[in-house]
């Protein structure tokens, strides 16, 4: 499957952004899909993942209760709404699939097979 993330930018602290996700290929339904950041210089982090028919999510704690992972399997599409956002969410932003995740939640970089080519969002003070 091949992912391409977009919605990034520009926002002052307090807003909100939509970042979405579209996936190539019929399977899109049979993946968990999910996303990382990375800020710079520090290391890759999980942010979100949501189950293949959407019945169950899981956020990381830096982002709980602010952001939400949300998909339309008949879109091939998956979003991150993101909201009162603060300047350390700042980082690249990667959509991933995995389809053999061990156990939920799928936290873990090696449990995605699929990963898109990342999209910048950049929150000012």
């Amino acid at each position: 499957v091949q992912l391409q993330a977009s919605g990034g930018g520009l926002v002052q602290a307090g807003g909100s952004l939509r970042l979405s996700c579209a996936a190539s290929g019929r399977t899109f339904s049979s993946y968990v899909m999910g996303w990382f950041r990375q800020a710079p210089g520090k290391e890759r982090e999980f942010v979100a993942a949501i189950s293949q028919r959407g019945g169950l999510t899981h956020h990381a704690d830096s982002v709980k209760g602010r952001f939400t992972i949300s998909r339309d399997n008949a879109k091939n599409t998956v979003y991150l709404q993101m909201n009162t956002l603060k300047p350390e969410d700042t980082a690249v932003y990667y959509c991933v699939a995995s389809s053999r995740y061990e156990r939920w939640p799928p936290r873990a970089s090696y449990e995605y097979d699929y990963w898109g080519q990342g999209t910048l969002v950049t929150v000012s003070s």
